[in-house]
């Protein structure tokens, strides 16, 4: 069964969550750990992130610096198979535009399909560390858009090279992202709900929204969204505050808003434990009006905030 089915048919506000593949040379125990933990909440789907190549310096024998490309978290395809595998949970693999080119790309979706793992999250990715601003690989896609048509074309047999395979029995189906406070780069909501309209003309059957921690925000996105004929279903995303500095870091790097009445509470706290219990707080707050308007799913963003995402489900579900 698709996600999008999954979430369709789901009688209640359906739970998801988001885990990173382990760092290079570290063990995918702790991926294991995160899914024993929150598996009793009856995830219907697991996402996976890619993380792109970056060219770091080294310092080689001769004192020079020599650059060399490192990927510091491999193994998307092959983890979204071990948790198939292990746990008969969908896992979404995240394939993204960032640091790829289109072979690259079609080789993964080879992958995928010969293990069976046919839904995906289509997303153009960050820049690299080293950029300003985006910049595509060479022979590679600039958005998630192009990206998607990649896809559309696999799914009817086609390749890069111009060759041809027979249409995929179980073809990709995917979704994409949606940013209530825009996307950062966007010059404005309008056009960035544009280009959403787009995306959903090209075939995304759901969106999974950035993390927001003003409700109130997601529900006027939505009403924006239907308003331009929008109709697939879109899904919060949300994330516990787990650390003090969590207050300033998260604005700068995810380009959102903390409510005035949350930063307060934050602001109380002395210690990053009570900054993590207040985090749960609200968290369970958006989570019970979320489930209260009925949305058809939220999808839990769990980087260092497993445990607090445990406590807010067992609340909430």
């Amino acid at each position: 069964m698709k996600v999008i089915e999954m979430i369709q048919s789901a009688k209640k506000t359906a739970f998801s969550f988001e885990i990173l593949p382990p760092l290079k040379g570290s063990s995918i125990e702790r991926v294991f750990r995160t899914i024993d933990t929150l598996r009793e909440f009856d995830p219907k789907y697991i996402n996976i992130t890619t993380h792109r190549s970056d060219v770091v310096y080294k310092t080689v024998d001769n004192g020079l610096l020599k650059p060399v490309v490192e990927r510091s978290r491999p193994g998307t395809v092959a983890i979204a198979a071990a948790i198939q595998n292990k746990y008969g949970i969908t896992a979404v693999p995240h394939i993204i535009c960032s640091g790829f080119g289109k072979v690259e790309t079609e080789y993964a979706m080879i992958d995928l399909s010969f293990l069976g793992i046919t839904d995906l999250l289509v997303l153009r990715g960050d820049k690299a560390k080293s950029e300003k601003s985006f910049k595509a690989k060479e022979n590679g896609h600039s958005h998630a858009l192009d990206l998607q048509h990649q896809i559309n074309d696999f799914n009817q047999g086609h390749l890069i090279d111009g060759g041809k395979m027979d249409p995929l029995t179980t073809p990709f189906s995917y979704g994409v992202a949606g940013y209530p406070e825009k996307h950062d780069e966007a010059p404005n909501l309008d056009s960035d709900i544009y280009w959403l309209k787009e995306k959903v003309k090209a075939g995304a059957e759901y969106i999974v929204t950035q993390m927001f921690f003003d409700n109130k925000k997601y529900f006027e996105f939505v009403d924006r969204c239907r308003a331009e004929g929008i109709t697939v279903p879109i899904i919060p995303g949300l994330k516990p505050l787990t650390v003090l500095d969590q207050l300033t870091v998260l604005p700068k790097i995810f380009h959102v808003d903390i409510p005035e009445d949350f930063a307060k509470e934050l602001r109380k706290c002395k210690s990053d434990e009570e900054a993590r219990i207040a985090g749960v707080e609200w968290c369970t707050m958006q989570a019970r009006e979320l489930i209260q308007h009925g949305v058809p799913s939220i999808h839990f963003y769990t980087l260092m905030a497993t445990k607090s995402v445990k406590e807010v489900a067992q609340i909430v579900y």
